[in-house]
């Protein structure tokens, strides 16, 4: 069973570019568009590679994306990023992990709890949000259960690569993160 393997998470390093750089670029294209992707959004490997790059030695004051990989039994199996950051402020999360094999097994929720600390404390956030496709189900099950907020349902472009799109708003403030979540590095 997975939840007997272990979990951890770390901060992204040159040699998982590529890795995530597979996901963006390999994946099915019917996974992706399932995400709220539009494929005709999606960047190249290189322009991937490039901004991942760019943003591991920026300072995190600067850092316009801060990634972390997430691992089961010390392997790679996926990855949760913010972007959109006001350092001292608030950041967008996003959850993906990158082999279907290890989806709906309940391992986000633990992954998520254990990559909340480098964000609120890395970052020195005061709100973290996430706004998944209101129509993927599974990542607004796995915020509730981290203990956000769900505060509405509305219609946008969330991001870059999608298409406009219903999501749902979840909302984690540092006070409600200090509150329910010890230190789970």
């Amino acid at each position: 069973m997975v939840l007997n393997k272990l979990l951890s998470v770390r901060e992204i390093q040159k040699e998982d570019i590529p890795l995530v750089a597979d996901y963006w670029v390999d994946s099915d294209p019917d996974y992706m568009v399932s995400l709220g992707v539009d494929l005709n959004k999606l960047p190249s490997r290189v322009d991937v590679e490039r901004m991942l790059n760019s943003q591991i030695n920026t300072p995190f004051e600067n850092k316009q994306s801060y990634a972390l990989i997430w691992l089961l039994d010390n392997s790679p199996i996926g990855h949760c990023n913010v972007n959109n950051i006001e350092f001292g402020k608030q950041a967008y999360m996003h959850l993906h992990i990158w082999d279907a094999n290890n989806r709906r097994k309940g391992i986000g929720v633990e992954l998520v709890k254990k990559s909340l600390p480098y964000f609120f404390d890395s970052l020195n956030l005061e709100r973290l949000i996430s706004e998944p496709y209101a129509l993927n189900i599974a990542p607004k099950r796995t915020l509730e259960k981290v203990g956000f907020q769900f505060e509405k349902e509305y219609l946008t472009i969330p991001g870059s690569m999608n298409f406009e799109q219903n999501v749902n708003r979840c909302l984690l403030t540092r006070d409600e993160y200090k509150n329910t979540h010890h230190n789970n590095r």
